[in-house]
């Protein structure tokens, strides 16, 4: 009797295991497939500065600063707007919901 709940056991794990794996990998799958969309770790897209331009001058999109005031000052993409990244969640509301928002720190 020992041996057929041992087996029992034994069997019912490999399913839960099983189960475990297969809901891994597709996990792992869909991973994979939202890097593939960007080489970059942190996921973001990238925007080329003819797209940048484009975007802009089509209304779809709008550049959000994200230094310093004082960086700002020195010089920045014509028409962005100064959002400290510090600041970013206080002014969340001014961000359109509509647009692309292309941020940029250097």
């Amino acid at each position: 009797m020992s041996k057929s709940i041992y087996l029992a056991v034994i069997l019912i794990m490999a399913v839960v295991f099983s189960g475990c794996n297969k809901f891994h990998s597709k996990a792992s799958q869909a991973q994979t497939a939202v890097n593939s969309s960007t080489p970059y770790a942190d996921g973001a897209r990238r925007v080329t500065i003819q797209e940048l331009e484009d975007l802009v001058k089509e209304n779809k999109a709008v550049v959000i600063d994200v230094r310093n005031q004082e960086s700002y000052d020195a010089g920045h993409i014509p028409g962005a707007k100064l959002i400290p990244a510090g600041e970013i969640v206080n002014h969340i509301n001014e961000l359109p919901k509509d647009k692309l928002i292309i941020t940029y720190c250097s």
